[in-house]
């Protein structure tokens, strides 16, 4: 029996709605600049295409808990984005049998220190501290979902005031197509969850904000800011 000479981090978890049941969280994995427009207002073109990068599992903020304003930043940002949920894996998985791995969707957000990213962007450097800070991801319950994707309105408010508001449709790689990508990458795994990028009206949050975000179909966030 092994013997841990610490012991072992809790498992990261996402309730499922309607059930009792919950979804074990290995890793996350983010797709960039997948709408044209946040694209364009980020300072890229059609030329670019969408990129990954990550977030850690213990970055996730589950439903009914707010979220603490970071140190290190006087620049936070809101990105709302669907979610994939895998309830299997592989490599190299064909585009066609790509939707066959989804166990579901939930509503999520990419949460951006936009000062630390723009100087990572400056000097050359990763993304991480921008990207993967604690509670940079919060995430609604997951939707058990079968069939195509959702296609519908995906929107965020901040203390009512409308941010975001665009349609799943606009993404310019579709689900199956970040699936299949994503697996030439990495052996994706049960567990996985991949944010599928945010559209345009990215902008700051600050303490004492309440955000909420919604995609249709799929369902609603929200939290305060702390």
């Amino acid at each position: 029996m092994t013997q841990y000479v610490l012991p072992p981090p809790a498992v990261s978890v996402v309730p499922v709605l309607g059930t009792s049941e919950v979804f074990p969280v290995r890793r996350i994995l983010c797709v960039g600049r997948n709408y044209a427009a946040h694209r364009a207002e980020m300072g890229g073109d059609d030329r670019d295409p969408p990129f990954f990068f990550a977030k850690p599992a213990d970055a996730l903020v589950t439903p009914g808990s707010d979220v603490a304003f970071p140190s290190m930043t006087s620049d936070l940002h809101h990105e709302v984005e669907l979610v994939v949920a895998l309830r299997a894996g592989g490599a190299d998985i064909p585009v066609a049998d790509a939707l066959d791995r989804v166990f579901g969707y939930a509503v999520g957000f990419d949460l951006t220190r936009r000062d630390l990213q723009a100087a990572a962007k400056d000097k050359g450097h990763p993304w991480d501290a921008s990207k993967g800070f604690d509670q940079s991801a919060p995430i609604s319950a997951i939707r058990p979902w079968s069939g195509p994707a959702p296609q519908g309105r995906i929107s965020a408010t901040v203390n009512g005031q409308s941010r975001q508001d665009a349609v799943v449709s606009d993404m310019i790689w579709n689900v199956a197509e970040i699936i299949a990508q994503a697996s030439r990458l990495w052996c994706l795994a049960p567990g996985d969850l991949i944010f599928t990028g945010t559209p345009e009206g990215v902008g700051p949050i600050a303490r004492g904000d309440e955000v909420a975000g919604a995609v249709d179909d799929v369902g609603e966030l929200r939290f305060k800011v702390l």
